[in-house]
């Protein structure tokens, strides 16, 4: 039997969109702008491991002119013209996103989040990072600036299956992730979380335990992103050997609209979708514009009659989430599972 819709959600949309959630809580039209600040990443420096996620091209996700070369200031107000523009957007959140941005001296962390914070029409920054590479100290920075400006710390899990991290030389376990998520919680900030449907061996039904984990677990909003291979990455090989099959439109539209119905409707959607530029693209190719691609799915829930959190069982989370949150909670306050 269908609930009735949350009061949270979209009217139009079917979903708790996060540009909803932004004028809902400040009033007004709110646009994050992306930067690039310079970081690498563990994964490729060799501090856990080398090459990086065999899917992995920062500028196949990235806005043009968002280069470490540029400076920040004038990324940021490029970012804010094409923002006020294009949309009317009043005010910015400054989202720091190629590789990881919590992987630097504290020192190094606050002149960044602080140069971006200085803009007066800057009410915020996000900040996106891997769950291994957060130390208390910057946790501490983000709980200090969340005292007068909006936080979203952002952490790429991809897969809520240890094998597949590990086949995507991810470096990372899901246990990892938990452990962030309940360090970072309850600082006044919002937590996001990155998922990817498309992987070699995942199901559908395979993913949609990762909307059960969500929902067991104290995330503010979540980006879906469904698999795609670039050029010079190890996944654009294995397309090219049949190692990689990509998802069809209609089977990724399906379970994403799957998904969404067992999402609990407090957590916000900040992506649908990933897109990269036709020139580095190689596979799927499936011709929609990001627009189209974000009514796919809404319009499979419109179809349905269906909303988000329509289906969440009425004991959430379940007994087995339940029970590895407070296993891996119990191992971080004994200290064994501390990052």
């Amino acid at each position: 039997m269908l609930k009735t819709p949350d009061e949270r959600l979209h009217p139009q949309l079917h979903i708790n969109s996060y540009g909803h959630y932004l004028r809902c809580r400040f009033g007004l039209r709110v646009s994050k702008v992306n930067v690039d600040a310079g970081f690498t990443c563990p994964n490729r420096d060799g501090s856990k491991g080398t090459g990086g996620c065999i899917y992995c091209d920062n500028e196949s996700f990235s806005p043009k002119g968002t280069h470490s070369v540029v400076p920040l200031e004038e990324q940021m107000a490029a970012g804010m013209a094409y923002h006020r523009t294009r949309l009317g957007s009043q005010k910015f959140i400054i989202y720091f996103q190629k590789y990881t941005n919590t992987y630097g001296s504290i020192e190094l962390l606050s002149g960044l989040y602080h140069r971006a914070l200085n803009h007066p029409d800057v009410i915020g920054i996000s900040v996106g990072t891997r769950p291994d590479s957060i130390s208390d100290e910057a946790l501490d920075l983000l709980t200090e600036i969340a005292r007068t400006k909006y936080v979203c710390l952002e952490l790429g899990l991809q897969s809520v299956d240890d094998a597949i991290l590990s086949q995507i030389n991810r470096g990372h376990t899901v246990d990892d992730f938990i452990v962030a998520v309940n360090r970072a919680a309850g600082r006044n900030f919002d937590i996001c979380a990155h998922l990817i449907h498309g992987f070699t061996g995942e199901s559908s039904v395979d993913f949609l335990k990762a909307a059960e984990l969500m929902a067991g677990l104290p995330i503010d909003s979540i980006k879906l992103h469904q698999l795609h291979a670039v050029k010079g990455t190890v996944l654009a090989e294995q397309f090219r050997c049949g190692e990689f099959i990509p998802l069809t439109l209609e089977a990724y539209v399906t379970t994403i609209a799957d998904f969404l119905e067992l999402l609990p409707p407090r957590i916000a959607i900040q992506r649908l979708y990933g897109s990269a530029p036709l020139d580095i693209c190689i596979a799927p190719q499936w011709g929609l514009k990001n627009n189209q691609m974000w009514y796919a799915v809404i319009n499979e829930l419109t179809r349905r009659g269906s909303w988000q959190g329509c289906r969440l069982p009425e004991s959430e989370p379940s007994t087995l989430i339940a029970e590895r949150f407070m296993r891996v909670e119990n191992a971080f306050l004994e200290g064994s599972g501390m990052l």
